[in-house]
């Protein structure tokens, strides 16, 4: 790969692209990405995207547009440049570590200063407690005896009360059976009719375009865990990069994958036909 002349990346995407009979506009359009940025890796001109996983992000769907492996590409692009495709749009480490002991030394003295300020009305309050406690304490008289409290007078046998008989036992009727008929279904199981609730999670990195009820929800490249919740009156609109790479739950039930991995898919959901997308029906 070190020993291929410079260019050679962009070029191949070209050649890809046109190979496809797709042009650049179609791909920004099904992308989201730029025209300027797709240009630009098309001239191997890396100054123009932002760096780091978003690069990796635009190659790997320019890859899936053209039909070219997107893994294989992204690991082409890495060896061609090996700095810039990692580092572009990130801080270096020291500056970060400068950044971190500044944000350090501000959290212990505010720390510091905060336990100065707890301690003194502390101190204050046991010292007020402890004065008022020997105030209260009379010292003791000289020539006064202290006497014991006087005896509380012990009553008689005879003089106590008859006992209680106890009250006769009051029978408790028998319970009644209640058909099974009459009890009410579990709540867990009324499912809403009105909407349906959407939830995406993302096993790998996946563009994906949502529309709900006509109004743009996402729109982006989404990582791996990351989830996104959605409810739906009339009907989604749901775009995937790579079908495989997205775990879909309708109503709490599990969905089967839309599409083969790496192949773009466009899927129109609604309080009608979302059942024919549910796995195990």
């Amino acid at each position: 790969m070190a020993d291929r002349p410079p260019g050679d990346f962009g070029r191949n995407l070209r050649e890809a692209r046109e190979r496809r009979g797709v042009s650049l506009r179609q791909i920004a359009n099904a992308t989201k990405i730029g025209m300027s940025a797709l240009e630009a890796l098309e001239r191997n001109d890396i100054s123009r995207l932002p760096g780091g996983i978003f690069s990796r992000a635009f190659v790997r769907s320019y890859a899936i547009e053209v039909g070219l492996d997107p893994e294989a590409t992204i690991q082409e692009f890495i060896a061609q440049f090996p700095h810039d495709s990692v580092t572009a749009g990130h801080p270096t480490s020291t500056q970060s570590e400068d950044h971190q002991a500044v944000d350090s030394d501000r959290r212990a003295a505010t720390t510091f200063v905060r336990l100065i300020a707890l301690s003194v009305p502390i101190a204050a309050a046991m010292l007020y407690f402890g004065t008022a406690g020997r105030r209260a304490t009379p010292p003791a008289q000289p020539g006064v005896t202290a006497t014991a409290p006087a005896e509380t007078p012990v009553a008689s046998v005879d003089a106590l009360p008859p006992p209680v008989e106890p009250a006769a036992a009051v029978p408790v009727p028998a319970a009644v059976p209640i058909p099974r008929s009459a009890v009410a279904p579990a709540a867990a199981a009324i499912v809403p009719t009105d909407r349906l609730t959407v939830g995406l999670s993302a096993t790998g990195e996946c563009w994906v375009s949502a529309t709900v009820d006509g109004e743009k929800r996402v729109e982006r490249l989404l990582q791996p865990g990351e989830q996104v919740a959605m409810e739906v009156r009339r009907e989604l609109v749901l775009i995937a990069g790579d079908p495989a790479a997205l775990a879909i739950t309708l109503n709490g039930a599990q969905a089967k994958p839309l599409g083969e991995p790496g192949k773009r898919v466009t899927a129109r959901l609604n309080l009608t036909n979302f059942k024919d997308y549910v796995a195990n029906r």
